[in-house]
Protein backbone atom coordinates (compact mmCIF):
# COMPACT_ATOMS: atom_id res chain seq x y z
CA UNK A 1 0.00 0.00 0.00
CA UNK A 2 1.58 3.27 -1.13
CA UNK A 3 2.48 5.13 2.02
CA UNK A 4 1.58 9.02 2.82
CA UNK A 5 4.54 11.81 2.05
CA UNK A 6 6.14 13.25 4.79
CA UNK A 7 4.79 16.15 4.32
CA UNK A 8 1.04 14.72 4.41
CA UNK A 9 2.37 12.85 7.66
CA UNK A 10 2.76 16.60 9.15
CA UNK A 11 -0.67 17.51 8.70
CA UNK A 12 -2.63 14.18 10.83
CA UNK A 13 -2.31 12.93 13.48
CA UNK A 14 0.06 9.50 14.99
CA UNK A 15 -2.28 8.77 17.29
CA UNK A 16 -5.84 8.18 14.92
CA UNK A 17 -6.65 4.93 13.15
CA UNK A 18 -8.82 7.49 10.21
CA UNK A 19 -8.11 11.18 9.24
CA UNK A 20 -9.52 13.59 6.93
CA UNK A 21 -8.36 16.28 5.50
CA UNK A 22 -10.29 18.72 3.83
CA UNK A 23 -12.86 16.14 2.50
CA UNK A 24 -15.34 17.29 -0.05
CA UNK A 25 -18.18 15.45 -2.00
CA UNK A 26 -19.96 16.87 -4.47
CA UNK A 27 -22.93 14.90 -6.59
CA UNK A 28 -24.41 16.24 -10.07
CA UNK A 29 -23.42 19.51 -11.94
CA UNK A 30 -24.75 22.96 -11.89
CA UNK A 31 -28.18 23.62 -10.97
CA UNK A 32 -29.03 20.17 -9.47
CA UNK A 33 -25.21 20.68 -7.88
CA UNK A 34 -25.25 18.91 -3.96
CA UNK A 35 -22.07 19.49 -1.53
CA UNK A 36 -22.84 16.39 0.34
CA UNK A 37 -19.53 17.26 2.35
CA UNK A 38 -17.61 20.49 2.49
CA UNK A 39 -14.04 20.48 4.02
CA UNK A 40 -14.41 17.86 6.65
CA UNK A 41 -11.83 17.63 8.84
CA UNK A 42 -11.44 14.69 11.12
CA UNK A 43 -9.81 12.21 13.27
CA UNK A 44 -11.01 8.80 14.93
CA UNK A 45 -8.86 7.83 17.62
CA UNK A 46 -7.89 4.10 17.92
CA UNK A 47 -10.34 2.33 20.23
CA UNK A 48 -12.18 5.50 20.17
CA UNK A 49 -16.32 4.97 20.38
CA UNK A 50 -18.01 7.84 18.08
CA UNK A 51 -21.28 9.09 17.43
CA UNK A 52 -22.20 10.85 14.67
CA UNK A 53 -25.49 13.07 15.22
CA UNK A 54 -27.27 15.28 12.16
CA UNK A 55 -30.60 15.57 10.14
CA UNK A 56 -30.86 13.37 6.89
CA UNK A 57 -28.56 14.88 3.90
CA UNK A 58 -26.23 16.21 6.63
CA UNK A 59 -23.25 14.48 5.56
CA UNK A 60 -23.38 11.41 7.73
CA UNK A 61 -23.73 8.53 5.56
CA UNK A 62 -22.12 10.08 3.04
CA UNK A 63 -18.36 10.53 5.09
CA UNK A 64 -18.99 7.27 6.67
CA UNK A 65 -19.22 5.23 3.00
CA UNK A 66 -15.83 7.41 2.30
CA UNK A 67 -14.00 6.48 5.43
CA UNK A 68 -14.83 3.26 4.98
CA UNK A 69 -13.65 3.05 1.04
CA UNK A 70 -16.99 2.92 -0.35
CA UNK A 71 -16.49 5.74 -2.21
CA UNK A 72 -14.04 8.09 -3.43
CA UNK A 73 -14.43 11.94 -2.37
CA UNK A 74 -14.35 14.95 -5.01
CA UNK A 75 -11.57 16.29 -3.59
CA UNK A 76 -9.84 16.06 0.05
CA UNK A 77 -7.85 13.15 1.54
CA UNK A 78 -8.28 10.52 3.75
CA UNK A 79 -5.68 8.72 5.80
CA UNK A 80 -5.86 5.09 7.46
CA UNK A 81 -3.03 5.19 10.12
CA UNK A 82 -1.10 7.50 7.85
CA UNK A 83 -1.14 5.64 4.63
CA UNK A 84 -2.94 8.29 2.32
CA UNK A 85 -6.43 6.11 1.44
CA UNK A 86 -7.72 8.15 -1.01
CA UNK A 87 -4.40 7.34 -3.14
CA UNK A 88 -4.98 3.22 -3.01
CA UNK A 89 -5.91 1.42 -6.32
CA UNK A 90 -9.41 -0.33 -6.70
CA UNK A 91 -7.30 -3.75 -5.76
CA UNK A 92 -5.83 -1.82 -1.91
CA UNK A 93 -9.16 -0.78 -1.50
CA UNK A 94 -10.76 -3.80 -2.11
CA UNK A 95 -8.19 -5.56 0.14
CA UNK A 96 -8.60 -2.32 2.91
CA UNK A 97 -12.77 -2.81 3.32
CA UNK A 98 -11.93 -7.10 3.56
CA UNK A 99 -8.78 -7.31 6.12
CA UNK A 100 -9.29 -3.63 7.89
CA UNK A 101 -13.02 -2.38 8.02
CA UNK A 102 -16.33 -4.02 9.71
CA UNK A 103 -19.45 -2.36 8.29
CA UNK A 104 -23.25 -2.69 10.00
CA UNK A 105 -26.10 -1.04 8.40
CA UNK A 106 -29.41 -0.21 9.28
CA UNK A 107 -31.26 -3.51 7.33
CA UNK A 108 -29.26 -6.59 8.23
CA UNK A 109 -28.52 -8.20 4.86
CA UNK A 110 -28.47 -11.59 5.78
CA UNK A 111 -28.74 -14.26 3.29
CA UNK A 112 -31.59 -15.73 4.05
CA UNK A 113 -30.95 -19.72 3.21
CA UNK A 114 -27.72 -19.75 5.71
CA UNK A 115 -27.42 -20.06 9.39
CA UNK A 116 -26.76 -17.07 11.88
CA UNK A 117 -23.30 -18.98 11.67
CA UNK A 118 -22.93 -19.75 7.79
CA UNK A 119 -23.68 -16.21 7.56
CA UNK A 120 -20.81 -15.14 9.78
CA UNK A 121 -18.60 -17.65 8.08
CA UNK A 122 -18.85 -15.86 4.73
CA UNK A 123 -16.31 -13.12 6.38
CA UNK A 124 -14.29 -15.77 8.14
CA UNK A 125 -13.53 -17.79 5.12
CA UNK A 126 -11.66 -14.71 3.61
CA UNK A 127 -10.38 -12.80 6.45
CA UNK A 128 -6.43 -12.61 7.15
CA UNK A 129 -7.02 -12.97 10.48
CA UNK A 130 -10.33 -14.05 11.79
CA UNK A 131 -12.24 -15.50 14.66
CA UNK A 132 -14.55 -18.52 14.50
CA UNK A 133 -18.16 -17.90 13.77
CA UNK A 134 -18.89 -19.05 17.11
CA UNK A 135 -16.47 -16.50 18.69
CA UNK A 136 -18.12 -13.54 16.90
CA UNK A 137 -21.78 -14.53 17.71
CA UNK A 138 -20.59 -15.38 21.51
CA UNK A 139 -19.27 -12.11 21.66
CA UNK A 140 -23.09 -10.43 20.75
CA UNK A 141 -24.75 -12.63 23.12
CA UNK A 142 -25.92 -15.70 20.03
CA UNK A 143 -24.08 -18.23 21.05
CA UNK A 144 -27.58 -20.46 21.56
CA UNK A 145 -29.25 -19.22 18.38
CA UNK A 146 -26.18 -20.28 15.68
CA UNK A 147 -27.85 -22.72 13.90
CA UNK A 148 -31.00 -20.28 13.42
CA UNK A 149 -32.04 -19.47 10.02
CA UNK A 150 -32.78 -15.38 9.65
CA UNK A 151 -36.57 -16.24 9.14
CA UNK A 152 -36.43 -17.86 12.52
CA UNK A 153 -34.67 -14.56 14.60
CA UNK A 154 -35.88 -11.36 15.96
CA UNK A 155 -34.98 -8.28 14.04
CA UNK A 156 -32.38 -7.51 16.66
CA UNK A 157 -31.19 -11.16 16.48
CA UNK A 158 -30.60 -10.43 13.10
CA UNK A 159 -28.55 -7.09 13.13
CA UNK A 160 -26.32 -8.85 15.90
CA UNK A 161 -25.57 -11.38 13.17
CA UNK A 162 -24.92 -8.84 11.13
CA UNK A 163 -22.43 -6.96 13.82
CA UNK A 164 -20.90 -10.32 14.40
CA UNK A 165 -20.34 -10.73 10.32
CA UNK A 166 -18.75 -7.30 10.41
CA UNK A 167 -16.26 -8.06 13.56
CA UNK A 168 -15.44 -11.05 13.07
CA UNK A 169 -12.22 -10.22 10.78
CA UNK A 170 -11.32 -8.74 13.59
CA UNK A 171 -11.70 -5.14 12.35
CA UNK A 172 -9.39 -2.23 13.37
CA UNK A 173 -12.45 0.18 11.92
CA UNK A 174 -16.20 -1.18 12.81
CA UNK A 175 -18.88 1.60 10.97
CA UNK A 176 -22.56 1.63 11.84
CA UNK A 177 -24.85 3.72 10.09
CA UNK A 178 -28.42 3.95 11.83
CA UNK A 179 -27.50 0.40 13.57
CA UNK A 180 -30.69 0.55 15.63
CA UNK A 181 -33.06 2.65 13.11
CA UNK A 182 -35.35 -0.13 12.55
CA UNK A 183 -35.61 -1.40 16.34
CA UNK A 184 -37.50 -0.71 19.28
CA UNK A 185 -36.48 0.84 21.97
CA UNK A 186 -35.33 -2.77 24.53
CA UNK A 187 -34.14 -4.24 21.35
CA UNK A 188 -31.74 -1.54 20.19
CA UNK A 189 -30.40 -1.72 23.70
CA UNK A 190 -29.46 -5.17 22.95
CA UNK A 191 -27.57 -3.85 19.76
CA UNK A 192 -25.74 -1.23 21.38
CA UNK A 193 -24.31 -3.04 23.92
CA UNK A 194 -22.96 -5.39 21.41
CA UNK A 195 -21.51 -2.71 19.32
CA UNK A 196 -20.30 -1.03 22.99
CA UNK A 197 -18.83 -4.61 23.79
CA UNK A 198 -17.16 -5.23 20.65
CA UNK A 199 -15.33 -1.53 20.91
CA UNK A 200 -14.81 -2.35 24.58
CA UNK A 201 -13.18 -5.84 24.13
CA UNK A 202 -11.52 -5.61 20.22
CA UNK A 203 -10.62 -1.79 20.92
CA UNK A 204 -12.32 -1.63 17.21
CA UNK A 205 -11.97 2.06 15.96
CA UNK A 206 -16.28 2.51 16.15
CA UNK A 207 -18.19 5.53 14.59
CA UNK A 208 -21.62 5.17 14.83
CA UNK A 209 -24.47 7.21 12.63
CA UNK A 210 -27.52 8.11 14.26
CA UNK A 211 -30.56 10.05 14.36
CA UNK A 212 -31.17 9.14 18.18
CA UNK A 213 -29.87 12.03 20.31
CA UNK A 214 -29.83 10.00 23.24
CA UNK A 215 -27.40 7.18 21.93
CA UNK A 216 -24.95 9.79 21.82
CA UNK A 217 -24.48 9.54 25.79
CA UNK A 218 -22.67 6.24 25.13
CA UNK A 219 -19.88 7.82 23.35
CA UNK A 220 -16.34 8.56 24.02
CA UNK A 221 -16.95 11.53 21.59
CA UNK A 222 -20.22 13.26 19.51
CA UNK A 223 -19.76 14.53 16.47
CA UNK A 224 -22.81 17.08 15.08
CA UNK A 225 -22.93 17.69 11.08
CA UNK A 226 -25.14 19.73 9.68
CA UNK A 227 -25.16 20.68 5.60
CA UNK A 228 -21.74 18.92 4.94
CA UNK A 229 -19.64 20.14 7.81
CA UNK A 230 -18.91 19.06 11.16
CA UNK A 231 -20.60 22.16 13.28
CA UNK A 232 -19.82 20.82 16.62
CA UNK A 233 -17.75 18.22 18.79
CA UNK A 234 -18.30 17.33 22.21
CA UNK A 235 -16.06 15.22 24.33
CA UNK A 236 -18.46 13.08 26.93
CA UNK A 237 -16.68 13.56 30.28
CA UNK A 238 -18.62 10.05 31.77
CA UNK A 239 -20.46 8.02 29.64
CA UNK A 240 -24.11 6.25 29.84
CA UNK A 241 -24.05 2.06 29.71
CA UNK A 242 -26.54 1.40 26.62
CA UNK A 243 -28.85 0.33 29.43
CA UNK A 244 -29.41 3.33 31.18
CA UNK A 245 -30.18 5.33 27.86
CA UNK A 246 -33.42 6.59 28.09
CA UNK A 247 -35.60 6.52 24.62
Amino acid sequence: MPPATAAKIETINPDATISTRGLTKVYGAGPSEVRALQGVDLDLARGELVVLLGASGSGKSTLLNIVGGLDAPTSGQVFFKGDELTAYSEAELTRFRRDSVGFVFQFYNLIASLTAEENVALVTEIARDPMSPAEALALVGLSDRAHHFPAELSGGEQQRVAIARAIAKRPEVLLCDEPTGALDSQTGILVLEAIERVNRELGATTALITHNVSIAAMAHRVISMADGRIVDTKVNATRAAPRDISW
